[in-house]
């Protein structure tokens, strides 16, 4: 899944992906410039079909998460 095809930034469709999953997710993301704070609150706009919300799962389960996970 390519940030072109979804009309979006890479960091918008990692937020509208978080955004699209359970309601008590919420993304917090930080920034220290305006401009990217605006990026960042587009994403609410970026709409992904659920092919394209398939394609950033598959690639979010191909990361091996290492550490303790409470």
């Amino acid at each position: 899944m390519d940030a072109e095809r979804a009309a979006a930034i890479p960091d918008q469709v990692a937020l509208a992906w978080l955004l699209a999953q359970q309601s008590r997710i919420v993304p917090i993301p930080g920034t220290r410039r305006i401009a990217r704070l605006e990026e960042n609150l587009t994403a609410t706009a970026v709409a992904l079909s659920a092919d394209q919300l398939a394609d950033v799962i598959g690639l979010a389960a191909r990361i091996e998460v290492i550490g303790d996970t409470c």
